[in-house]
């Protein structure tokens, strides 16, 4: 195959969101390096360094989301697209994760089976496994929401599930945008659990009948309503070299000085917040707190940085009027604002100029 390379990070903890009752745990934690390439014949952009056999999800791994009421309008959202498109068939949940949306769905009216190896409940239509056709589970409408980037072969991972749902359905999918992570210099946002970086033009190009297809979540992501049937081996044009920022990482060097003079620290500890930590520790920054509303997150230790994540009272008791707090997402600044009763410095890390 023959590849452009785009971007290249060696050391990255290959999980983000498997939690660590240790610190000595974290820190020890399994790492991978990333180089992002771009498929010259199928124009897909991945990390070529990537090794499956180094993830396996449990029931450690915590990424779910919807603790927010800002996130639980983003799936309210979904749930419109869905609407429009699959009201009143059946559907099959690919990745559940922890079944909240599952639910979610399920309580709108919806007929709807999951299947997640990281599932921890007791729903009976959640089947705790990986995906494979061999299970048999068939439905009018398939949902793919933030599985499809973790997948190494994305194209014949969608094939397996035409193949499984008997060649037929409407499958919606939703991803990062590559396109947004560049536009805001978000080098917070690669990391090894994302073997895949999407763009628009990718899905124009896998599935010849699309229904709708756009962005969403403030444009931090993307989604496709797409026919199964139509699925197709994407091909490359000429026009379609992915021009990577040479200045993707400067925004390191300038938050390592705004952490300086003052205590600091991090709202958010998933993903973004993982990375966005580990690169400053590496910049020479301390970190005194990270703060995450997620229960399953909290008083548990972040991979690599070994970094403990605090609740928001118990993280509040440890900063002063004033301090620095690196918001990981600003989505959800005014929710962060009220809960740390708008008493310090927040920077928007996903919003800086550079």
């Amino acid at each position: 195959m023959s590849y452009r390379e785009l971007f290249k990070v060696d050391g990255l903890p290959v999980f983000q969101n498997k939690m660590f009752t240790d610190r000595v745990s974290a820190l020890s934690s399994p790492k991978g390096d990333i180089t992002l390439v771009q498929d010259i014949n199928t124009g897909l952009i991945f990390n070529s360094t990537f090794e499956s056999s180094l993830l396996v999800y449990d029931e450690d791994y915590q990424n779910e989301q919807a603790f927010s009421g800002v996130f639980q309008r983003h799936l309210g959202d979904v749930e419109a697209v869905i609407r429009r498109h699959f009201s009143g068939k059946s559907l099959i949940e690919v990745g559940c994760g922890k079944g909240y949306f599952l639910e979610y769905l399920n309580q709108a009216g919806y007929q709807i089976t999951g299947i997640d190896p990281a599932y921890e409940g007791n729903n009976p239509n959640i089947v705790k496994a990986i995906f494979k056709p061999e299970l048999g589970l068939t439905a009018e409408g398939v949902i793919l929401r933030h599985v499809l980037e973790h997948i190494p072969d994305p194209f014949e991972f969608l094939a397996s599930i035409a193949e499984a749902n008997g060649g037929k359905g409407v499958v919606y999918i939703e991803v990062p945008c590559l396109d947004w992570i560049c536009q805001h210099r978000a080098w917070f946002d690669v990391f090894y659990e994302h073997v895949n970086y999407f763009r628009l033009v990718d899905f124009h190009r896998m599935f010849g009948t699309i229904y709708e297809i756009g962005h969403i979540f403030g444009g931090q992501y993307l989604y496709v309503v797409a026919e199964l049937a139509s699925l197709q081996k994407p091909v490359s044009n000429l026009s379609d070299a992915f021009i990577f920022p040479t200045d993707f990482l400067a925004g390191i060097d300038r938050f390592s000085e705004m952490a300086k003079g003052s205590r600091c620290a991090i709202w958010g500890g998933a993903s973004k917040g993982v990375i966005f930590s580990l690169y400053l520790q590496r910049a020479g920054v301390t970190i005194d707190c990270v703060i995450d509303i997620n229960p399953a997150k909290q008083n548990k230790f972040m991979a690599t940085s070994g970094l403990l994540i605090s609740s928001p009272s118990d993280g509040m008791k440890l900063m002063q009027s004033g301090d620095t707090l690196f918001v990981m997402n600003s989505n959800y600044l005014q929710e962060i604002i009220a809960q740390s009763n708008n008493q310090l410095h927040y920077i928007k890390v996903d919003q800086h100029e550079f």
